[in-house]
């Protein structure tokens, strides 16, 4: 599975920014899905995780009530809606694909995109 992840860019703080993920390769559906966050200096840390057939998620706790993250099968895409964005959003986002169905917990992922920097400015 390959991944392409884009959407990032400059924001003031309480603006929205929509990530996408596209998928190519082996069968999307088949793969749950995850959006990571890392800053320099830290670990990248789980922000959403979505069931193979987008059903269930799973979020961080300070993102819940912001962010949605979806899917849709037929475009093999993933996103991010990210609302009320703060500055500690700031960070680079990955998307990843694993071939557990609502993994959370980041050595199940088994594929990783290029990531996409998102900047909140204050």
């Amino acid at each position: 599975v390959q991944l392409q992840a884009s959407g990032g860019g400059l924001v003031q703080a309480g603006e929205s920014l929509r990530l996408s993920c596209v998928a190519s390769g082996r069968a999307f559906s088949s793969h749950g899905m995850g959006w990571f966050r890392q800053v320099p200096g830290k670990a990248r840390e789980l922000v959403v995780a979505i069931s193979r057939t987008g059903g269930n998620t799973w979020y961080e706790s300070s993102v819940k009530g912001r962010f949605t993250g979806s899917r849709d099968n037929a475009k093999n895409t993933v996103y991010l809606q990210m609302n009320i964005l703060k500055p500690d959003d700031t960070a680079r986002y990955y998307c990843a694909a694993s071939r557990y169905d609502l993994p959370t917990i980041r050595d199940l992922y088994d594929y990783w995109g290029q990531g996409t920097l998102v900047t909140v400015s204050s």
